[in-house]
């Protein structure tokens, strides 16, 4: 008398590959901690508190260009002259670990903690030497605000202002991405060897002014992702697996 054909158990055999599979799939979001931080209410951060005068200080590393109006041989970069040049032609004056550049006629001149309108009336007093009213402009070309995470276009982006927003500076990253949490956007600033972090709602219209806080060039806007973005991902590989199974499956009865 035949044998019957075995039975391929594969109920269990499917739950043992989504156990797998759900566990070694798994994606964690950055700056995240295992307890769950509740929202910091911004208007309690004097840290990240709105200040209409704010002007951006001179750090090191940065690139900074001199214009002097009808002297290209004193200028660095020229905003005035015929070959304009910038940071991508490598037209400027890089500030040293001493927080120095090297200015045209003049040598070392210390800029590090100053705002760019200082050190315009700086050089005008120096250049007042040889020029009569000199016209002076200073610019920094990498003042940057950095967003990453749930964006369409993430990445870093050079600002042309001192205070910019948090709205303005998500757009410029297209907006968020499907799997966007809203709920907690969070901002990060390092400021005089600080490091603070606020975490905003995004999904709530009030105190709106409040929540469209405004962001300095250093800043670092991260959104995070839904946790439903892991479930989907790991179920995206386990419906082809499971199908190439069924197959299997199918196959190994029909045969054997």
């Amino acid at each position: 008398m035949p044998r019957p054909p075995k039975k391929l158990c594969v109920p269990l055999w499917y739950c043992l590959v989504g156990i797998i599979l759900l566990s070694s799939c798994k994606t964690q979001n950055l700056f995240q901690t295992k307890k769950a931080v509740k929202n910091t209410p911004i208007t309690d951060s004097s840290f990240f508190a709105v200040t209409p005068d704010y002007q951006y200080k001179i750090r090191k590393d940065d690139k900074v260009n001199i214009s002097v109006w009808d002297h290209d041989d004193l200028s660095v970069g020229s905003l005035y002259g015929i070959y304009n040049s910038n940071e991508v032609y490598g037209k400027w004056l890089l500030v040293n670990v001493r927080g120095e550049i090297n200015v045209p006629q003049i040598g070392l001149l210390k800029v590090k903690g100053l705002s760019v309108i200082e050190v315009e009336d700086t050089l005008r007093k120096l250049y007042a030497q040889w020029i009569k009213t000199p016209i002076v402009d200073v610019k920094v070309l990498n003042k940057e605000i950095t967003v990453i995470g749930e964006m369409k276009s993430p990445g870093k982006f050079l600002v042309e202002k001192d205070n910019n927003t948090l709205i303005e500076m998500l757009a410029k990253a297209g907006d968020f991405d499907f799997y966007a949490n809203k709920k907690t956007v969070k901002v990060i600033r390092v400021q005089n060897g600080a490091v603070k972090e606020i975490t905003i709602d995004l999904t709530k219209m009030d105190n709106y002014l409040y929540r469209n806080i405004q962001l300095i060039p250093g800043d670092v806007v991260y959104v995070p992702s839904k946790k439903g973005k892991d479930f989907d991902k790991r179920i995206a590989v386990i419906i082809p697996f499971a199908s190439i199974a069924t197959a299997f499956a199918i196959t190994y009865g029909t045969f054997f």
